[in-house]
């Protein structure tokens, strides 16, 4: 699978994870028993899909060797042609991000992702 894996968050919940020392996830993370990630080639579609138009949105991009057991890639519930997505069943230690890059909103309304992202 994927060596690199991203998850979109706001800026408040990120800051709130690092004073915790972990992110626990968002409602929608809570509801469904495990953390969103996307691959590079998912992250865009995710973003518009669950995360359009927030202003203050976060990139965090972690290496998926790092987290072990507790990532498992399945199927999105509902289906997706996208293929599988990463999963993780933990929380998602501070320690375990790579770097954490602001996404803002372009004139379009869509989130600005850096070159590497497709």
């Amino acid at each position: 699978m994927e060596s690199l894996i991203y998850t979109l968050l706001r800026a408040a919940d990120w800051r709130m994870a690092e004073s915790l020392g972990a992110y626990h996830g968002s409602a929608d993370d809570l509801r469904d028993g495990y953390l969103h990630f996307s691959t590079a080639a998912q992250l865009r579609a995710s973003a518009a899909k669950h995360r359009a138009g927030i202003a203050d949105l976060l990139m965090v991009e972690v290496v998926s060797a790092a987290l072990g057991e507790t990532l498992k890639w399945e199927p999105a519930s509902g289906g997706s042609r996208l293929g599988l997505f990463p999963h993780l069943y933990a929380a998602l230690p501070v320690s375990a991000a790579r770097r954490v890059v602001p996404l803002p909103l372009g004139e379009d309304g869509f989130h600005q992702f850096p070159p590497e992202i497709p």
